[in-house]
């Protein structure tokens, strides 16, 4: 194990040139740097963040869409049949006609008959309104707070300002509490979502959000741990600033008020252009890249940080062209059907959604299904 470990943290790949740990393992007092400890107290953190959801959707979402007259669908459910069970769970939740045929001679069931049980089947795992709208409740009310917050911190800091601070003096960059609270937060919300998948209606999306959040855990936490937290607070900061407002533009298509809807949906489509297409790769990949190879100089983890930033630049230019094609298309067609789609494309469960992707390769298909939500929710993804 101790060969493991030392291999793992070589400094020659964590640590720029002539740094090694023993010049980080004791600072100055009242100094501190980010440990791999530190990260741990994420996870409790997070089982708090699950417990305050639980109570938050029960006591003052669940009433709010009451308020709105949001009331949870009770559908009809499909007859026990051990066979089309059987067939939905481990086969196909869409039988082709070669399929319906065989269970329609196999039970002796019409045609129509077999249909119309794998579609009862199909609307019983789907969420209720009432059910998405809590949801989207609770993550609006995270992703402003925790968008407010880390602007507030920001809006303190110089390197908001100059970006060339995120890189002055590294890597003996002092953490403050400020900082700590940030990515300790964030990270111990996405702990929180891997959680909260397993007790969660099962969407057929539930794969690709939990790598998706993976992905996203290992992120916070490769930054922090190479205490480049100060580029990683402006990447969290610009991914935060257009999360809230697709959720209230979900909320408000779910309370049914179309125009508030349609004016939060143009607010949240010039957001996430402006800040995925504009700010992120011409502030904070220059800097990254740029600004800190003539202050710092490139190393191994240097490389891969600055690469998985280009490759999530690669998603946002990905899903910007996707959402563009798909509000072009829909401006033919009508606004109504535009949201439509749209909202189908967020929620995962109409084979609407998977239209666009159907042109991409395998790989790019499975990154931009990964990103699209996380770049509408998580923060590095």
């Amino acid at each position: 194990m101790a060969a493991i470990s030392a291999w793992f943290w070589n400094e020659r790949f964590w640590l720029p040139h002539n740094v090694t740990w023993a010049d980080l393992a004791d600072p100055a007092p009242g100094v501190e740097y980010p440990k791999v400890g530190h990260l741990l107290s994420a996870l409790p953190l997070a089982l708090g963040i699950f417990a305050v959801r639980i109570l938050f959707e029960r006591f003052i979402a669940g009433p709010c869409a009451a308020a709105f007259c949001i009331q949870a669908e009770t559908s009809r459910r499909a007859q026990p049949n051990a066979v089309l069970e059987k067939v939905f769970t481990s086969i196909t939740k869409c039988p082709d006609s070669r399929h319906l045929d065989g269970l329609s001679k196999q039970l002796d069931w019409e045609v129509r008959k077999v249909q119309r049980w794998f579609r009862l089947r199909r609307n019983q795992d789907k969420p209720s309104t009432r059910t998405k709208f809590c949801e989207s409740m609770w993550r609006f009310t995270f992703y402003l707070c925790i968008f407010t917050y880390g602007i507030h911190f920001l809006w303190q800091s110089p390197w908001m300002w100059d970006t060339r601070h995120c890189w002055y003096n590294y890597p003996y960059q002092v953490l403050t509490p400020g900082m700590y609270r940030y990515y300790v937060t964030e990270l111990a919300f996405y702990w929180s979502l891997m959680f909260s998948q397993f007790i969660d209606i099962k969407r057929k999306d539930f794969l690709i959000m939990f790598v998706h959040h993976l992905a996203t855990i290992t992120l916070i936490s490769f930054s922090y741990v190479n205490n480049m937290v100060r580029v990683g607070s402006l990447v969290m900061a610009v991914h935060d600033a257009s999360d809230f407002l697709l959720e209230a533009a979900k909320l408000a298509n779910y309370a049914k008020y179309q125009r508030v809807c349609d004016f939060l949906f143009v607010v949240f489509g010039i957001s996430f252009f402006v800040t995925r297409l504009v700010i992120y790769p011409f502030w904070v990949i220059n800097s990254s890249m740029f600004e800190s190879w003539s202050i710092i100089g490139p190393y191994p983890s240097w490389w891969l940080f600055n690469m998985l930033l280009l490759v999530l630049q690669v998603l946002h230019v990905i899903w910007s062209y996707l959402i563009a094609r798909i509000a072009l298309k829909a401006v033919m067609r009508g606004k109504e059907g535009f949201m439509l789609a749209f909202f189908s494309l967020l929620d995962g469960r109409s084979g609407l959604c998977l239209s666009p992707l159907s042109r991409l390769s395998p790989l790019l298909r499975t990154c931009a299904t990964v990103s699209f939500p996380s770049a509408l929710s998580p923060s590095f993804l």
